[in-house]
């Protein structure tokens, strides 16, 4: 059985509240944006070169595209290649999302001696679950001891003291000092010599692209008025919540969320059944566009039990005001 982080085993079921329709004369389904809309408010599964830290490579694809800002989802070092998913624009708060979301890596570990198989197989499974990590001098924490979960870790390949392996870990968990506390359990040492990372929440390494790509498709968009590549390499921001659990609105609920206001339950048509108390969800239309993030505040079971109370409390507003008129049905 292939491992997977954990949203992407969850058995998720959308349970429906009420009937409804969206009106088509109001807001647009996601992937039916304009190719303008695309470059101010979308998010780009890049592949990181070598080389540039996160940040240069977000003011690369910033420069490219001509925007005023552009963000990155959890930072790689310079050496570090892989997915980087870089939000565009007005879409850059999508992070938030992301930053907490699941990570997975295929690391290449050198072991400073000859260690038995089975040994080092060994003592590295007994790093999945909960561990405790210091976080090297040069990271972007505080330097403090903390916990983090290792959902699992599979020994690919092991060439004499090299041994390559995949990795599916909680945000903030260092490669690099995991293995070097191996080396430590050893009693031989241990260190990185490359990492790729090839999982960032909904984002995987089978459909990055590069900075040479993304260059390219703007081109052909601006010059040859193609946007086939363009749509190729942008994603609507609404990718970024795919791991997330979901609940979808009345379009007369709308226009007042993007003001801000908290989604009671009567405006709920339907939800996600891992809706829990807390929880960060997203608020959808019943186009499939992305409103606001929130925390919720009962269960999807209760949410289908009550008529009334609140439901979510919204704390980042994505869609603007009057995409919605409020006299919608």
């Amino acid at each position: 059985m292939k491992s997977l982080l954990p949203f992407e085993g969850l058995k998720r079921d959308v349970l429906v509240k009420h009937d409804a329709v969206t009106d088509d004369a109001f807001g647009c389904v996601p992937e039916k944006r304009p190719a303008e809309t695309l470059v101010s408010y979308g998010i780009v599964n890049l592949n990181k070169p070598r080389g540039p830290t996160s940040h240069m490579v977000s003011e690369y694809v910033q420069k490219i595209f001509g925007i005023d800002k552009a963000g990155h989802s959890g930072t790689l070092d310079p050496g570090v290649t892989g997915v980087l998913p870089v939000a565009l624009g007005r879409g850059t708060r999508i992070v938030q999302a992301l930053l907490n979301a699941g990570k997975e890596y295929v690391c290449c570990m050198h072991v400073h001696k000859l260690v038995d198989a089975d040994v080092l197989k060994k003592t590295l499974l007994s790093f999945v679950g909960r561990i405790t990590q210091l976080p090297p001098v040069r990271s972007a924490v505080v330097r403090q001891f903390r916990e983090r979960d290792v959902y699992y870790l599979d020994v690919l390949e092991i060439d004499g003291q090299n041994v390559l392996f995949r990795i599916g870990c909680q945000a903030g968990t260092y490669i690099r000092k995991l293995c070097h506390d191996v080396g430590r359990k050893l009693n031989c040492g241990a260190h990185m010599v490359e990492l790729v990372r090839t999982k960032a929440g909904p984002f995987f390494f089978d459909s990055v692209v590069t900075l040479q790509d993304i260059e390219d498709a703007f081109w052909y968009w601006k010059h040859e008025n193609n946007d086939k590549f363009l749509r190729h390499c942008i994603y609507p921001v609404e990718n970024g919540v795919e791991h997330l659990p979901k609940v979808w609105v009345f379009d007369s609920a709308v226009d007042s969320l993007c003001h801000g206001a908290i989604l009671h339950v009567p405006g709920i048509v339907k939800l996600t059944s891992d809706v829990v108390p807390d929880c960060l969800v997203a608020v959808m239309t019943l186009k499939d566009e992305l409103i606001a993030l929130g925390s919720a505040k009962k269960t999807a079971v209760d949410l289908m039990k009550i008529d009334n109370g609140v439901a979510v409390v919204t704390n980042k507003v994505f869609m603007l005001p009057d995409t919605y008129k409020k006299t919608t049905n």
